[in-house]
């Protein structure tokens, strides 16, 4: 595993930078088929995850995508809940939870395929901040900390979805997401690491091809119209909620 370990960390590198997702989604299970024990690759994957964000962040600031304020609130607020969903593990049935949660996310993905917008991402992004944009970016940050905790899913898969719905542009969306991933996979990180699920070695073979492949992401993105992305995110949710309902 860790010498196939570098090229791991460029496509979920490349993959989760271009869709507003992280990475974790590849590097897990992939990780977990190498023989890496699970909790071990998901507390890896937490802290390579970091590297991957923070260098997308940079990438898509340079372009002028964040939408800072929107990031900042979905972080806040997910951080917040992430510990109330890993702790609703000892008391929910969670397998039923990852069926539902999976049939949704394909719902999503479809409504996310269909949805009409620009073609390129828009620099310096204005949502219109009224009362219920705030509900809505809160709501939704509450949401995906919750999924994050309760499922293991990332909270790129609500992330996303809701600001598009909300009008955001798709590469916007992307790059916003990435954002406030950046900041609660900070979190997540320190928090696996000081339990013991962190592998250091692995790490350090993860994250400099997670930063390269952040950058290859970014830029491969901002070329991609967005319908184009839109699909591409469809497709990698179904994916996603097809490993959850079967994990």
């Amino acid at each position: 595993m860790l010498v196939l370990a570098p090229l791991v960390g460029l496509v979920a590198g490349l993959l989760g930078s271009m869709f507003g997702l992280g990475g974790g989604f590849l590097m897990v299970p992939l990780l977990a088929m190498a023989g890496v024990d699970v909790r071990v690759a998901i507390g890896t994957s937490s802290a390579a995850i970091l590297f991957n964000a923070v260098s997308a962040v940079v990438a898509y600031s340079r372009y002028r995508y964040v939408v800072y304020r929107a990031g900042l609130i979905i972080s806040a607020t997910a951080v917040a809940t992430a510990y109330l969903g890993a702790k609703l593990t000892r008391v929910v049935d969670v397998h039923v939870l990852k069926v539902l949660f999976g049939l949704v996310l394909i719902y999503v993905a479809v409504r996310v395929a269909l949805v009409r917008g620009g073609d390129r991402g828009v620099e310096n992004y204005k949502l219109t901040w009224i009362p219920k944009t705030y509900l809505a970016v809160t709501s939704g940050g509450l949401l995906a900390g919750l999924v994050a905790g309760l499922l293991g899913v990332g909270g790129g898969v609500i992330n996303v979805p809701l600001l598009t719905f909300l009008g955001v542009p798709m590469h916007n969306a992307v790059a916003t997401s990435t954002l406030a991933i950046a900041i609660t996979s900070t979190s997540s990180a320190v928090t696996h690491y000081t339990i013991g699920n962190v592998d250091l070695q692995l790490l350090a073979l993860l994250a400099p091809t997670l930063v390269v492949g952040a950058q290859l992401g970014a830029a491969t993105a901002k070329r991609l119209r967005s319908p184009t992305l839109r699909r591409g995110f469809a497709a990698i949710l179904v994916f996603i909620a097809l490993r959850t309902m079967l994990s």
